[in-house]
């Protein structure tokens, strides 16, 4: 399986044949390019900075080849008009998608304030091995070999984090959603993944547009 990291929350997976686009949304500067190049979106919750809705409801009227998964406040519309390429998807489903293994995880946004509803989030959980969990640190229940970490964010907690990668327990760390920080932040959130740190595990940070092999 090859990862590429885009801006903030946003990734592709290539897994054999198969080709998967998650959360390609308004933080991600390329958004747009990288909807005209897969035939696969997957997207985790209705925020703009993980769903570009104008350029994937454009996309959808302009190809038919084009098949879009989330929650029912993004793709509920579109499964209604278009069936045939939009699917509403929540926590228990089981997806196989061009050959790529899809569980479905997760349930709600995690807390921003009090007074906010908590949106509908879910993750996804990639072949049995990388997970992409939204805007949430719900546990999966489920073992997670390469977790994608929400790094900040308005509604995250170093704390948080923390304690989320160590209930999840995986191999491998890769930081994302990192747009709402800066160099400084994201260095500082990195020092307390190490050994003798509050994670033994180190936390990746790739920069948009590389290429990690799982």
């Amino acid at each position: 399986m090859r990862l590429t990291k885009h801006a903030h929350a946003c990734v592709e997976i290539d897994a054999g044949d198969g080709h998967l686009l998650i959360d390609p949304g308004g933080f991600t500067p390329d958004a747009d390019e990288l909807i005209a190049r897969t035939s696969v979106i997957l997207i985790t919750h209705e925020h703009m900075d993980h769903a570009n809705v104008g350029a994937i409801a454009e996309a959808l009227e302009a190809r038919e080849d084009l098949r879009v998964y989330g929650p029912q406040a993004v793709v509920g519309e579109w499964a209604e008009r278009l069936p045939a390429q939009a699917k509403v998807v929540a926590p228990g489903d089981a997806l196989l998608i061009d050959g790529i293994e899809v569980t479905v995880h997760g349930g709600l946004h995690a807390v921003v304030h009090r007074d906010l509803p908590r949106v509908a989030n879910v993750g996804y959980l990639i072949d049995g091995t990388l997970f992409h969990p939204g805007d949430s640190f719900e546990v999966p229940g489920v073992l997670i070999d390469v977790l994608l970490l929400p790094v900040s964010g308005p509604w995250m907690k170093l704390s948080e984090a923390i304690d989320y990668v160590r209930a999840v327990a995986p191999a491998r760390v890769i930081g994302i959603h990192e747009r709402a920080t800066s160099e400084i932040g994201l260095r500082l959130l990195g020092s307390h993944f190490r050994p003798g740190g509050l994670v033994e595990i180190p936390l990746e940070l790739p920069a948009p547009g590389e290429l990690l092999e799982l």
